[in-house]
């Protein structure tokens, strides 16, 4: 839903990227041709498609300026972070555990940065959860999941962030009702408003949402859904930064990096400058002239295996549509090294492969030099875990490369609040500037509500 903030005047240099080290760096070397032969873009076939990026790049930039696209400006927002703070802070009160409730856009954005913060990794919450709940994420609808997940509650002790954007989604609504039923008949009903919090869209005459329905009636608060930005591009907004900020992250830094990437996007003067359309160029040129049909995000880091499953969501509904796309596989390093890599090096020749590398070197224990000498690999002593991470990263890309297959690689010296925000900013414009250069509309997803509808016929939903 368009904005109606009055157009921007800009000033590149208000973000001084320049002036600090980069967020991440993003190198293209490995699709071109210098380095795989015919397998790789010449100099002049990427500029060809680059070219394609100029009107798309042009339109976004507009949408800065006038307000239009409010995923480019919510990263100069405050107020609602503000308001997402309190209510956070209201709702851990005396809480041992928040649960979060959705699907889709409304979970992984949240369980990416939440990730970032050591969630659903062994021993990674130390740094970031003294005095604050544990979080958990509850994204699948399965009712023995369910179940088995009420009955193991300390219910007085747990809060529940329910989150559907249109308030329509069945699974998040099965899921909501199933939880306040469970708090009513363990006697609690009279704090059913202290115990939850939902997230969707503010009242319109004539769209119903029964999620606002629900939580209304109950008195339960309520945050509002930016109604400008859909669920696979929110993590920004209260949808993401509320499972961030219970992990003890800055939502405030994570917005700062997004916008460093989007003030480098007006300061490019043609697409050449900017690299999330060099990247969608690349990604472009490959699926139409050598038959890449299968796009790969492999992150070397435990903290971004969530961050493949959000990108896989965002590239695949954007992009898969009119019988045309490539389909995103999420990996992980170097734990995938031992199962997809040899289908990527070996097997067709349809895959487009990117290394996220995490700067590791010298961290993790220390592995010690007797031991590594009985164990036969001598030259790992005095090596750390993070060194042999780093050195098998390096490693992957270089194979790749000789094996004639295209990678690009995107590398992070240090992986906080700034980087992740910068990274996921570059990835959804990367996205939006693909789908434009192939003339689709990036944002919706008919597929998916057909599906929606035909699960509620199948339950009886009046036509």
């Amino acid at each position: 839903m368009p904005r109606n903030d009055p157009p921007r005047t800009v000033h590149a240099a208000a973000t001084p990227a320049s002036e600090t080290a980069p967020a991440y760096r993003q190198s293209l070397d490995g699709v071109m041709a210098a380095a795989i032969g015919r397998h790789g873009l010449s100099e002049r076939l990427l500029w060809q498609y680059l070219r394609r990026a100029v009107d798309p790049l042009t339109i976004l930039k507009s949408n800065y300026q006038s307000g239009r696209l409010a995923l480019l400006t919510v990263p100069e927002d405050a107020a609602d972070i503000d308001e997402a703070e309190a209510a956070l802070a209201r709702l851990s009160k005396n809480a041992r555990l928040i649960i979060f409730l959705g699907t889709g856009g409304s979970a992984l954005g949240g369980q990416t940065l939440a990730q970032m913060a050591g969630w659903n990794i062994p021993g990674g919450g130390d740094a970031y959860q003294r005095q604050r709940p544990r979080t958990r994420f509850l994204d699948n609808l399965d009712g023995a999941t369910l179940t088995g997940a009420l009955a193991d509650l300390d219910l007085a002790r747990t809060r529940f962030v329910v989150t559907s954007k249109s308030g329509g989604t069945a699974e998040t609504l099965a899921q909501a009702i199933a939880a306040i039923d469970a708090v009513r008949k363990s006697g609690l009903a009279e704090r059913i408003p202290e115990l939850f919090l939902g997230i969707t869209e503010p009242a319109r005459k004539g769209r119903s949402n029964g999620l606002r329905d629900l939580f209304e009636s109950l008195s339960i608060p309520i945050l509002e859904h930016h109604t400008g930005i859909g669920g696979r591009f929110s993590c920004f907004t209260n949808v993401g930064l509320i499972p961030a900020m219970a992990r003890g992250l800055d939502a405030r830094a994570i917005r700062a990096g997004a916008r460093e990437v989007v003030m480098d996007m007006m300061a490019a003067k043609d697409p050449r400058d900017f690299a999330p359309a060099r990247a969608a160029a690349a990604a472009m040129a490959l699926a139409r002239e050598k038959g890449i049909r299968n796009v790969v995000m492999m992150p070397y880091a435990d903290r971004l295996g969530r961050f493949a499953h959000w990108f896989v969501q965002l590239w695949s509904e954007s992009l898969g549509k009119n019988g045309d796309g490539t389909s995103a596989i999420a990996c992980l390093g170097p734990l995938d090294q031992h199962s997809q890599l040899q289908l990527f090096m070996d097997g067709p020749r349809e895959h487009y492969i990117s290394i996220i590398r995490v700067g590791a070197a010298g961290t993790g224990p220390k592995l010690d030099a007797k031991l590594a000498a009985k164990a036969g690999v001598p030259f790992m002593a005095g090596r750390h875990v993070g060194d042999v991470v780093t050195a098998q990263a390096e490693a992957i890309a270089e194979a790749l490369a000789e094996a004639r297959r295209p990678v690009r690689t995107i590398d992070i010296d240090t992986l906080n609040e700034r980087s992740i925000g910068a990274l996921m900013m570059h990835l959804m414009i990367e996205t939006i500037l693909t789908g434009r250069m192939m003339g689709i509309d990036p944002f919706d997803q008919p597929a998916v509500e057909l599906a929606k509808v035909l699960t509620r016929k199948r339950l009886g939903a009046p036509s």
